[in-house]
Formats: C-alpha cells, sequence, structure tokens
C-alpha cells in the first residue's frame, strides 16, 4: 500500500481523529492550567512587591518627615540604611527620588554614584506629577531577561508628596518556573497520546474490518461482479449496515440486469434507425448522438459531446435551449454546403421527471433534402408548363378572336394569322411530346434498340447533314481521330442529342463564327465535344442548363422556337447509355458540350473493327 493510499484509509483518519481529539482536549486544558498559573504566579509576585512596597514607603517617609539634629545620620544615610534592610532576591534595586527628581538612596552598593543625581526616569516624572502608582515590564537588553519595574508616591499626611520609590524587580523566575511547568505538561501530553493511539488503533479495528470488507465489495460491484458477499461481524450498528449492504448488492443486480437489456435494445434501435437522433442534458449539453446524426451533420463524436446543442445544430442566435424546449413546431435547418445540398427536419421532445422537472431534450433529425428537393422540382415543373402553354394558348386566342371578328375576310391578314396559329400549334405539340418522351425516361420505360455502329462514321454523317443545311454563315471545324471506334447505341436516340446540341450550336453562334467537333478516347469511354462561338453562359448558370425549363436567355430561347427540355432530354439520354453529359462555358466566349459514351475493345485487345 503506498503512503497516499494509507493515509486515506479510514483506519488511520480514525486513529488520528482520536489523538486529535485527546491532544486538542489537553492543549486546551493546559493553556487553560498554563494562563492562570502564570496570572497567579505574577499575581502573587506583584503583590508579594507592593506589600514590601508599603512597608518601604512608610519607612521612608518616617525618616524623610523627621526632624534632625547634628548627632543624627544625615537622610541619605538612614535611607540607605532603610533601603539596605529591604534588600532581596527578586528586587533588583530600590530608590528614593524627592519631588525635584533626585536620587536621594539606592539600594545598592555599585550604584551610590548615582546618589544626588537627577533622575531622567520617565516613570519616576509621571509617577511624582500624577501621584499615582505605576509599573512597567520590560526586556533588559543585557540579560535578557525581563524586568518589573514599578513606582510609588511617597505622600505626607497632610497630602504632600515627598517623592517616589523606584522598584526594581527581577520577574523572570516567574516565567522560569512557567517554563518548567510546561515541560512537564509537554512529556504528560505526550505519555497520554502515545496511550491513546494504543487504543485507538484497537478500538478502530473494530469499526475499520467491516468497513473495508464493504470497500472490497463495492469495488467488485463496480466491475460487475455481484455473487460476493460482506460478512457481518456484529448485530450493531455496522452488522445491520453490512446486511443492508448485502440487501443491496442483490436489488443492483437485479436492476442492472434489466438495465443492461434496456440499453442493448436502445442501442440497437438508435444504431438502425435512419433518422438522427441526439439527446442532451438539463443545461442543454448533448450527451448522446447516433451515427446517422453524425453523418447527417457532418460531425464527429468527440466534437459534439458536452457541447450545447443550439451551438451544433447552428440555432444559437435565434434560439436559446429554453426556446427550443417550448418549441412545438418542427423546424428546417439548412446544413447545405458548396458541393451537397442538406435540409434538415429537426423535432424536438423535451425529457420530463414526474415532478415536471425538465431533464433533456431529444432531437430528431430527418434527411428532407430530397422531399424538399422533388418540392421544389414539382412546383417549378408545373409553373413551367403552366408558362409555357399559357404563351402559346394566349397567342393563338388573341390570333383566333381577330379572325372570328372578321379578319379572316381580309385577304392579307388572314393567311399571316392562320401561319402564327399553325406555328404555336405546333410549338405546343413539340413540347407535349417532349413532356411524353421525359415522363417515358422518368418511369424507365425507354427502350433502347442497340446496334454497333462506327462512331467516326454516324458522327461525320449528321455533321455532314448540319453543314449541307445550315441557313447562315458559320464555319465546321472537325477535329476527329482517324482510328475507328465502335460503340453499342441506339442510333435515333444518339441522332436526336447531338441534333439538339449541333442545333443549339448553329442558334447561338454569331455571323462567320466556328463550331468545332472534336473526340478522344479517356480511360475506355470516348470523349465527344462540340463548341461554339456564341454568347457563352455566366459561370453559376452552367450547371443549370441541363435543368427542365432552364434558359439562361428566356426570350431568345422562345424566339428560337426553344421549349428548354431538348438538352434535359439528351441527359437522360446519354445516361441511358452509360455515359455522362456537361458543359463548360467563358461568358462572351462560347461554349463547350461534352459527353461520354462508353466502347468495347475486341477478344485480341484491340477496339472492334
Amino acid at each position: 500500500m503506498s503512503k497516499v493510499n494509507f493515509l486515506k484509509s479510514i483506519h488511520v483518519k480514525f486513529v488520528l481523529i482520536y489523538i486529535l481529539l485527546i491532544l486538542l482536549a489537553m492543549q486546551i486544558i493546559g493553556l487553560y492550567f498554563a494562563q492562570q498559573l502564570e496570572e497567579t504566579l505574577k499575581g502573587n509576585f506583584e503583590s508579594s512587591i507592593r506589600d514590601r512596597m508599603e512597608i518601604i514607603e512608610f519607612s521612608v517617609r518616617e525618616e524623610m518627615i523627621k526632624e534632625r539634629t547634628e548627632e543624627d545620620l544625615t537622610l541619605e544615610q538612614t535611607l540607605r540604611t532603610v533601603l539596605y534592610g529591604f534588600q532581596s532576591d527578586d528586587i533588583i534595586e530600590i530608590r528614593v527620588v524627592n519631588t525635584r527628581y533626585s536620587i536621594l538612596a539606592s539600594s545598592v552598593i555599585e550604584n551610590q554614584s548615582s546618589v544626588g543625581q537627577r533622575s531622567t526616569n520617565d516613570l519616576v516624572r509621571r509617577s511624582i506629577i500624577g501621584e499615582t502608582e505605576l509599573e512597567q515590564t520590560y526586556v533588559d537588553e543585557e540579560s535578557e531577561e525581563r524586568i518589573w519595574v514599578r513606582t510609588q508616591p511617597i505622600i505626607a499626611a497632610g497630602g504632600e508628596v515627598l517623592g517616589t520609590l523606584y522598584v526594581v524587580a527581577e520577574i523572570e523566575n516567574v516565567y522560569d518556573q512557567m517554563d518548567d511547568i510546561n515541560s512537564i505538561l509537554a512529556v504528560g501530553t505526550a505519555i497520554s497520546l502515545v496511550i491513546t493511539a494504543i487504543l485507538g488503533i484497537l478500538v478502530a479495528q473494530t469499526i475499520s474490518r467491516p468497513i473495508a470488507d464493504m470497500r472490497r465489495q463495492a469495488q467488485a460491484m463496480a466491475k460487475g461482479n455481484f455473487s460476493r458477499k460482506v460478512r457481518v461481524y456484529s448485530d450493531d450498528e455496522i452488522g445491520q449496515l453490512a446486511r443492508a449492504f448485502n440487501h443491496l448488492t442483490n436489488r443492483l443486480q437485479e436492476s442492472q440486469q434489466s438495465t443492461e437489456s434496456e440499453r442493448r435494445k436502445l442501442a440497437s434501435v438508435l444504431s438502425n434507425m435512419t433518422d438522427g437522433v441526439l439527446s442532451t442534458d438539463r443545461r442543454g449539453r448533448i450527451i448522446l448522438i447516433n451515427d446517422p446524426a453524425l453523418q447527417l451533420l457532418n460531425v464527429s463524436r468527440e466534437t459534439v459531446i458536452n457541447r450545447p446543442v443550439t451551438s451544433i445544430l447552428g440555432l444559437e442566435e435565434e434560439y436559446t435551449f429554453e426556446d427550443l424546449i417550448d418549441m412545438k413546431e418542427a423546424l428546417t435547418l439548412d446544413f447545405s454546403s458548396y458541393e451537397q445540398s442538406t435540409l434538415l427536419r429537426t423535432t424536438f421532445s423535451v425529457i420530463q421527471k414526474e415532478t415536471g422537472f425538465v431533464n433533456g431534450l431529444i432531437a430528431v433529425l430527418h434527411d428532407n433534402t430530397e422531399q424538399e428537393k422533388i418540392d421544389m422540382e414539382r412546383r417549378e415543373f408545373v409553373a413551367n408548363v403552366s408558362h409555357e402553354l399559357r404563351t402559346p394558348l394566349t397567342t393563338m386566342r388573341s390570333y383566333l378572336e381577330a379572325l372570328a371578328d372578321g379578319a379572316w375576310q381580309d385577304p392579307n391578314l388572314a393567311p399571316n394569322f392562320l401561319n402564327v396559329t399553325q406555328t404555336e400549334t405546333e410549338r405546343m405539340i413539340r413540347l407535349v411530346n417532349d413532356l411524353l418522351k421525359l415522363s417515358k425516361m422518368d418511369s424507365s420505360d425507354t427502350e433502347l434498340s442497340k446496334e454497333m455502329v462506327e462512331f467516326n462514321v454516324f458522327f461525320n454523317r449528321i455533321i455532314d447533314r448540319f453543314e449541307m443545311s445550315k441557313s447562315h454563315k458559320v464555319r465546321f471545324e472537325r477535329q476527329l481521330p482517324k482510328e475507328q471506334y465502335f460503340v453499342e447505341i441506339d442510333p435515333d436516340k444518339l441522332t436526336q442529342v447531338i441534333d439538339n446540341i449541333i442545333s443549339n450550336a448553329l442558334k447561338y453562334s454569331p455571323e462567320g463564327g466556328k463550331v468545332r467537333f472534336g473526340m478522344t478516347v479517356e480511360e475506355g469511354f470516348l470523349l465527344i465535344q462540340i463548341s461554339d462561338e456564341g454568347m457563352g453562359i455566366p459561370k453559376e448558370n452552367v450547371d443549370r442548363i441541363f435543368d427542365r425549363f432552364y434558359r439562361v436567355d428566356r426570350a431568345r430561347s422562345r424566339e428560337m422556337g426553344g421549349t428548354g427540355l431538348g438538352l434535359a432530354i439528351s441527359k437522360e439520354m446519354i445516361n441511358a447509355h452509360g455515359g455522362v453529359i456537361w458543359a463548360e462555358s467563358k461568358y462572351g466566349k462560347g461554349t463547350t458540350i461534352f459527353f461520354t459514351l462508353p466502347f468495347e475493345m475486341d477478344d485480341d485487345g484491340g477496339e472492334w473493327d
């Protein structure tokens, strides 16, 4: 057992407390005894000095008021004789000072030279002037012993002050006695502490042994071992505690088994949920989060645990944790990034105790991105179809109303009106046909009649057809390889794709412009590109040109007869062939459409021939 663990033992603590209590009691008793003894010894010492000073004062006063003859001794001689009679071990010196502060006598032979000199002692002056008794204790600088000084005025019967007595006493003996007594007390305390420690160890064992047994049982329980039982040593409170501990062990074992079963069920539910779930404590900090929630929020478990839920969900600027507790409706959270769009529908549920105390919050995250996208596309599709149909129908109604009002009789206007009506009708037919094509592709009803074709010949034939029929001066430039590449395609569907791309290139190419055709091989795919030198497409709109009904310039596209579905149909057809299609454009410099088609190698490792 280490030193730290030894000091933490309840056995040691009990003995230490027992010793400290005894030590504290003895210290209080010793302190009180020493203080009272010191006051008593000092009082006795000072009382003894005062009593002798009363006698000395009386004798000195009698000598000072006595009338003297020539045969009598002088006052100084008489006073010196009186003072010699009262000299003792505890009195160092006695002086008699008159009202003129002259020293009349001293009890110390060595200090007789000071007789007749003026006293400069402040205590003497204050005693004579105030006619009061004064006393003072100080430490002598030479001997480093405590000295007690006392002055007592000499007052005649009529109240006249004749002088003062100045007594210097050695009070150090009193403190020496106190030191001896304190030493005796210290020895007695040490002996009693040793006896107390021995008794404390014996008593502590009777308490610490069952407690240590319960500690070992608690450690075993913490490791999941509920089979061990605590030994009952007695029928007292500690024995009753041991029995209660054994009963608690049984109950905990049952609760642990039930909790573990519920935990496994909850973990299984959380891990197999498609929705994200996170739970907080009563302060709003996340304490549990499942894997789908981590994926939806694109975070790691370490970065979200113990962090505020409002911060993780990006709601700290709009809502507080208390607001989320009162939240009844679901929130839609936008976690979209530049690369990916993510919309989460979040509902909140409060965890409450039976008393109503809020213990936390549960948030359920549902990925609503696809649904929102579908709803948005559906609304946009309906709006676009309505708009595309409304325009020709409005035009047809206007011209038909004009014809109905009599314009059919005008030989100049009637043919023009009928031509416009026919044109708009054909435009609606093209729109409906394109919508039917897209509908078939969306429902996977499109059947491809594939056959193996040599793509160079196929591609050149389409380019030749456009080159012969183009109406304005646009040059074609071909950068096609001489090798033969065989692909398995539906010629009609792919012809429609290439026709649409070339038609768009011709529509938006200026007079004298150039349309380039290229083809390369990229990792088992043919990469076909068709470029024009038209106005180009702004960078932010390039990725949307394959959306249904999307037009960069709606007015110009409508004037050229476009429905906004050509590239959308092309994208579906290319995808059906196992390829991809995309666009690159620089605004003001032209646009390039790329698409890929898979081609197969022959059995000898070369291309099909």
